[in-house]
């Protein structure tokens, strides 16, 4: 008789997420309160005494580097779904690619 496997040996559930569902996650009640108080504080009361000061090589690294106009075709479906978002939908696609550029490394 084959043994009976129990819940704890079986494998997890794949759950896949896309760059659309990252970027678009809606904040939890509590992140909301703290944005909230956030930005009715003015400027003037943030204590920046805890950031260590940046040289300007530290900062030329933290420059994007420039974009690259690509011609690119896609299949009328995933144009439409991209244009369905609304504006900046080659903002889209390099985010969808960078997300996905990031999980190779």
């Amino acid at each position: 008789m084959a043994k009976k496997s129990s819940a704890l040996s079986r494998p997890e559930k794949l759950v896949r997420r896309n760059a659309e569902d990252i970027f678009n996650k809606p904040l939890t009640p509590k992140l909301k309160a703290q944005l909230d108080r956030l930005r009715k504080m003015p400027d003037s009361k943030i204590d920046y005494s805890d950031i260590p000061p940046l040289s300007d090589e530290q900062l030329a690294q933290f420059r994007r580097a420039p974009k690259v106009l690509v011609a690119a075709r896609l299949d009328r479906d995933v144009y439409d779904w991209l244009k369905d978002y609304g504006e900046g939908y080659s903002t889209r696609i390099n985010n969808i690619l960078r997300a996905v550029m990031s999980r190779a490394r």
